[in-house]
């Protein structure tokens, strides 16, 4: 059997897509003349902006004639539910670390998940090239965290490949570079042991799934044991226990980074197959007359909630093609297919549904990806999931890393303890100083725009969920008030310019407007109406002085992310193909005082 599945695990931004880029280049996998650019496995716009992989992709590449299927696995816990699917289908893992910042949190919760599962890791250290870097330190670092998992002697006793993967060399010793990355690929083959088949009748687990418009569904997954043919009668088991008899039409393989269609694919081998309908990813492929079901996928729960609604301000369906909520339950639907740790349950209002998800940034993909599809929509405030367990409210708790340098570190301490925050660990490392917190997820939301803002920009933040503990108490929010939009219109320099010692605005001059828009941020604590849209008035007579020239501060502009984080109770994140926007729920200042005396 001479197949090796491997599964690359990484932190955000370690460089483990170059490296998967390299290897492709190394096993001569495109002709001479062909330039696929950076980045190949990060193909998605969002992926390649923010620099995350959020989809678990596979390639396949062969050297010296064995053939490595390298799965490429999201870094970040919000994104949990592929990274459960992703180990699934691999023999060993390899676990890449930054030789300057060593084994980070998000890189900690796979790691995990892999250790626990038993898979065999090989470590890489990469950017030694780097200066300032500490491959030894991060070796041993690397070993303890290990060992705090409670990895077997067999997993301790793991192979270390230093390399630069941008450079693109490997080798055994970081004081003597190489010239390729052949070593890795011979410590692949040494290392991650081959695929175990089990005899017995067929069985594979759908681990992922992927829509073509041309053939519909298609099921990914890897053949545990049997084989599978074209044309072959299977069995569908459902995670419910229920039985459904279906045929295979074609069946492909990965090579490189397409599929191959094939005829038959044994034991050990991930293939992609067609014609099956009604599949869920968790559900067995089982042969036809005994069929045995495989355990499904556990996948972690929700964590965070949000409202999504049609967009029903002043200034709908001027920028988005879809913006019913037909086109919004559809749409959320076909994300469930594909979207593990997502749920949608619809509420009383047949426009809104409250969608679950891991975290913010699980969200914000899912709304960016709409947004960039032409959908309008609304989102309110993201709320944390309350559970009662063993009659106590508990409240998810999150692990927070702070790194600052350290003239910025108290403020940092205090930010995060105002938020209900307990210090874990603080230690120096080369100039900055490394902070560990529990944290409850309610004190992480809106955290990270007023830790940059107190940290000169200088903060890098991670955090990764941990468990349910019991309820904290009450955190505080936000304090300062919103400027809200008193009549619609074009926004003025004249108005603006008078109105700049109330706050910090959100918009420019020259932008339309509506009434209940959140334009702005109070310089205290309470809501105020301010008009935007007032023109200067001209009259025949000139006055010295007040003709001058007015200076406007530059706006504050919102990512997805931060206004998401930022709005309030009563507010709602309006957000179209080429805008965000912050509003009232309720536009009429009328409405809103009524609101308030009841």
């Amino acid at each position: 059997m001479n197949i090796r599945n491997i599964a690359i695990i990484a932190h955000v931004d370690h460089g483990k897509t170059t490296l998967v880029d390299k290897i492709l280049h190394q096993t001569k996998l495109f002709k001479d003349h062909e330039t696929p650019g950076e980045l190949i496995l990060d193909n998605n716009d969002l992926e390649r902006e923010r620099g995350i992989t959020i989809l678990a992709k596979n390639v396949s590449v062969t050297y010296n004639g064995i053939k490595i299927n390298i799965i490429d696995t999201p870094g970040h816990s919000d994104f949990g539910g592929e990274v459960e699917r992703v180990l699934n289908m691999a023999d060993g893992v390899l676990l890449l670390v930054d030789a300057f910042e060593g084994p980070m949190p998000q890189t900690r919760f796979v790691l995990q998940k892999a250790i626990q599962m038993g898979k065999k890791p090989i470590v890489v250290i990469n950017k030694v090239d780097k200066p300032n870097c500490r491959p030894d330190e991060v070796h041993e670092m690397v070993f303890e965290l290990m060992f705090s998992l409670e990895a077997t002697e067999d997993q301790l006793d793991f192979p270390t490949i230093y390399g630069s993967a941008k450079n693109g060399w490997m080798a055994r010793d970081f004081k003597t570079p190489g010239e390729d990355i052949i070593p890795l690929l011979d410590a692949i083959l040494e290392h991650i042991p081959e695929p175990v088949v089990m005899p017995g009748s067929l069985q594979m687990l759908i681990t992922s799934l992927d829509y073509s418009s041309y053939v519909g569904r298609i099921a990914i997954g890897r053949v545990n044991r049997g084989a599978l043919k074209t044309g072959q009668p299977v069995s569908l088991c459902k995670r419910d226990g229920k039985i459904i008899r279906s045929r295979i039409k074609e069946l492909y393989i990965f090579q490189g980074m397409t599929r191959v269609k094939t005829e038959e694919v044994l034991a050990g081998d991930i293939c992609a197959l067609v014609g099956i309908e009604g599949f869920d990813i968790g559900d067995t492929i089982a042969d036809f007359e005994n069929p045995e079901p495989l355990d499904p996928i556990s996948i972690d729960e929700p964590t965070m909630s949000m409202l999504f609604t049609i967009n029903n301000s002043p200034f709908f369906g001027k920028e988005g093609k879809f913006v019913t909520s037909r086109h919004l339950k559809e749409r959320l639907d076909k994300e469930l297919e594909k979207n593990l740790a997502l749920r949608v349950e619809p509420t009383d209002s047949a426009d809104s549904f409250m969608v679950y998800g891991r975290g913010i940034l699980h969200l914000s993909v899912l709304i960016e990806t709409m947004r960039r599809e032409g959908y309008e929509l609304q989102v309110g405030q993201p709320q944390v999931i309350i559970k009662e367990i063993g009659g106590e409210k508990c409240e998810p708790i999150e692990q927070l890393t702070i790194d600052v340098p350290e003239e910025y570190s108290g403020r940092a301490i205090e930010m995060v303890t105002q938020r209900r925050g307990e210090m874990l660990n603080m230690e120096r490392r080369g100039e900055r100083i490394h902070l560990e917190f529990k944290i409850p997820s309610r004190g992480i939301i809106g955290m990270s725009s007023n830790m940059l803002t107190a940290t000169a920009g200088e903060a890098v933040v991670s955090h990764r969920f941990i468990a349910y503990e019991p309820y904290k108490g009450k955190i505080e929010s936000r304090t300062n008030g919103s400027l809200i939009v008193l009549e619609g219109g074009t926004t003025f320099a004249y108005s603006l310019g008078k109105l700049q010692d109330r706050g910090r605005f959100f918009i420019g001059e020259h932008e339309e407007v509506y009434e209940g828009m959140v334009v702005g941020e109070n310089s205290r604590p309470d809501d105020m109406v301010i008009n935007v849209t007032r023109p200067k008035k001209l009259t025949n007579f000139r006055a010295s002085g007040s003709d001058d020239k007015i200076v406007l501060a530059p706006p504050t502009r919102f990512s997805l992310e931060e206004a998401m984080e930022y709005m309030q109770k009563d507010e709602y994140v309006e957000i179209t193909p080429s805008a965000i926007r912050i509003r009232k729920i309720l536009l009429k200042e009328f409405e809103r005082k009524r609101q308030g005396k009841n």
